[in-house]
């Protein structure tokens, strides 16, 4: 049985893969840039094109070529490595492209699961695409989708917003800005900040349902469902878990927001019997992460309104 540390070419002279104990050889790749999606976690969950790809390819660009070089040892994949992450991108993706321009063909993989979706390879796509180079994809695993089928949530729209802000009050402005997003919600967070980011969103968002969806495709792959405010709670009593998280939120509904909008009339009228407006919007917008304007706004209007009509104080 041929292994990686084999020549790239098996002794056919093709490169190829093995795959349930048996070797395949791999048919010749056409020059271009060929993104691959990889297996989130569970090793079996590649195509067989994609592993074509990957053998026949005359380099892989990883994020990671120690996570990289386990992935293409088990299916006997020899192709060379090339690192290419945010530290290096803009020295290397010069010399990638020159490659790519003299018709190499470079399959572009990210550490697990789809490729550009919260890694650097966009940018050299783009590059690609406006020199004219052939891009093409070999579709398989993704953790956005995954975490979106098995949620339980509404699946016919969905914004994927990758990771929030790390400090509270820019992810609570951030949270305020997707509150009117019509469709179902998807983040990736780190198990770390799970509980803070779970009570924030919240705070902002409200009620909505929500699943959080932990080591996807792995052993230990949960899913846990519940209120937003109830996940956060069962998280901040619990510590952080271990492995790589992916937030799934239900969207909006009329009741939704017409209870978001009494909340925060409650919360402005609450700070207004012992601040002034500007005070008392600097402060609910601090805690909702409204944008400032639109709550003086609103402070405004329920000032004038109590001014106006006394017995309502």
């Amino acid at each position: 049985m041929t292994t990686s540390s084999d020549s790239h070419e098996s002794g056919s002279g093709r490169p190829g893969f093995t795959a349930f104990g048996l070797r395949a050889e791999a048919q010749p790749l056409a020059p271009g840039l060929h993104v691959v999606a990889t297996p989130i976690g569970n090793l079996g969950d590649i195509t067989f094109r994609a592993l074509a790809t990957l053998a026949a390819a005359d380099a892989v660009i990883a994020e990671d070529t120690r996570v990289s070089k386990t992935l293409l040892a088990h299916y006997g994949i020899s192709t060379p490595l090339v690192a290419y992450h945010e530290h290096n991108a803009a020295v290397i993706r010069p010399h990638l492209l020159a490659r790519l321009e003299s018709g190499a063909a470079l399959a572009l993989i990210s550490d697990a699961g789809t490729p550009l979706v919260s890694d650097p390879g966009f940018k050299l796509v783009a590059e690609a695409v406006e020199r004219g180079i052939a891009v093409s994809s070999a579709p398989g695993p993704s953790a956005v989708l995954m975490a979106l089928v098995v949620a339980g949530l509404p699946t016919d729209r969905f914004f994927f917003e990758g990771f929030l802000p790390h400090k509270s009050g820019a992810r609570r402005q951030r949270a305020a800005a997707l509150k009117a997003v019509p469709g179902t919600l998807v983040l990736f967070e780190s198990a770390r900040r799970l509980a803070d980011s779970l009570a924030d969103l919240a705070a902002v968002l409200g009620e909505r349902p929500a699943a959080v969806c932990r080591e996807l495709t792995k052993r230990f792959e949960t899913v846990r469902r519940g209120s937003l405010s109830e996940l956060a709670a069962q998280y901040a009593a619990e510590g952080p878990p271990k492995g790589e998280i992916v937030i799934v939120i239900g969207p909006p509904d009329e009741t939704t927001e017409s209870d978001a909008h009494e909340d925060l009339d409650k919360k402005i009228e609450a700070a207004l019997e012992k601040h002034s407006a500007k005070d008392a919007a600097a402060i609910v917008a601090g805690d909702t992460g409204l944008p400032r304007r639109k709550v003086y706004a609103r402070v405004l209007e329920l000032a004038g309104a109590r001014a106006a009509d006394p017995d309502k104080t």
